[in-house]
Formats: structure tokens, sequence, C-alpha cells
């Protein structure tokens, strides 16, 4: 299922990384993707069980090349010095 998934994220834009991907499949399945306020140190936290995973194939280059396409938008955390970010079109 999460191929499948992974797949769907890949028809999009054929120039999605494979970091990029893995960042919107984790963001479709529930996780929520935070930084800190300059956008480095990226972690998935999932909702329903607040579990934290650091995703390895992804860096502060990673989140800006995902906003610059209009993938993501930057929202306020928890923490003042916590940015969330949202997906901000529907991926099929």
């Amino acid at each position: 299922m999460a191929k499948k998934k992974a797949a769907s994220a890949a028809s999009v834009s054929p120039k999605l990384t494979e970091g990029e991907q893995d960042l919107l499949s984790h963001i479709q399945d529930g996780c929520q993707l935070e930084t800190n306020s300059l956008g480095g140190d990226p972690i998935l936290r999932r909702l329903k069980d607040n579990e934290v995973i650091r995703p390895l194939s992804a860096n502060r280059n990673t989140i800006k090349a995902l906003e610059q396409r209009g993938l993501i938008s930057p929202g306020k955390g928890r923490d003042p010095l916590t940015i969330v970010w949202r997906l901000k079109k529907k991926i099929d």
C-alpha cells in the first residue's frame, strides 16, 4: 500500500526526488511535518500516537524545494520556534 501512495506522489511531478516523495507520502498518511524556525531539522510526527520519526533523506533543502514547488506551506506550531508544514495541494 505504501508503494501505491509513493507512486501517486511520483505521478504529480517526475522531478520529485525520492526524499521529497517520501515526505509527501508520510504527510498524506497522517503525519505532520515539523521543522525548526529556520526550516532545518525536519521531523515527522504521527498524529494518532504522537510518535516522532526522523526522515533520514530529508533536510532543509528538501523542505525548501517542496515549498518552492507549491506543494507545502508553513504554519504555526505549538512552540514559537517550530514550523508545521501543511500540504498546499491535494495529491492524487
